[in-house]
């Protein structure tokens, strides 16, 4: 497999934790998002919407984080990125999507970048980016904190599609500067994944186009 992405990129990140976990033997292939090269041609044959990651499974050609680690789960099913019962399975879909879906979007490069050209200043970008870390992980807090169903990882003791999507937001909150003091629960899952060399292994300095 190949994995086109940018060592940054929450969702290429995702990816290589997934990929890590299952024990998936991959190559990574550079997209450098700041420089522009999501938009060369090349890369949009492959990827219309000019976004990472893009995944490569001999000429099977696939996008966006989520739909490629469903994949992963079904043609790789050991070990199991979701729980074996369907509540378990929504209620890891549920995290997975609370993050890679309402946290994310409004952080990313592409918003971040409209922001800049409508005028807004770097400070004022970082608040905005600030703002709705705080709202989507209080959110995230209240669905883990308390809960049955949470373990030493999201859901349960074996790390699950959703810590595949919490650990690389916490890595780019904590590069903006963002406070987490007020997520217990988030941050101590964070310290159980970061354990594990599968976790370790997809972190964004150790990866080939690391800056």
């Amino acid at each position: 497999m190949k994995l086109y992405g940018y060592f940054r990129s929450s969702a290429t990140y995702r990816v290589r934790i997934a990929l890590n976990l299952k024990g998936i033997p991959h190559t990574s292939a550079p997209v450098h998002l700041v420089r522009g090269e999501q938009f060369e041609s090349g890369y949009r044959l492959l990827n219309p919407q000019s976004v990472v990651p893009t995944l490569d499974d001999h000429e099977t050609i696939l996008t966006q984080s989520l739909a490629i680690m469903e994949y992963l789960e079904e043609t790789h099913p050991r070990p199991p990125l979701l729980p074996a019962d369907a509540p378990g399975r929504a209620r890891v879909r549920g995290l997975s999507l609370a993050i890679a879906c309402e946290i994310h979007p409004l952080n990313n490069l592409r918003v971040l970048n409209r922001l800049r050209d409508m005028g807004l200043s770097e400070d004022e970008r970082t608040a905005w980016y600030r703002h709705w870390v705080a709202e989507g992980l209080g959110a995230v807090e209240a669905m883990l904190a308390g809960q049955d169903a949470t373990g030493r990882y999201c859901h349960g003791e074996q790390p699950t599609m959703a810590d595949c999507c919490l650990v690389p937001q916490l890595y780019n909150a904590r590069r903006l500067g963002c406070d987490l003091a007020p997520y217990p629960t988030v941050g101590r899952i964070d310290a159980a994944c970061g354990e594990l060399a599968a976790f370790r292994a997809a972190e964004p300095a150790r990866q080939p186009d690391a800056e």
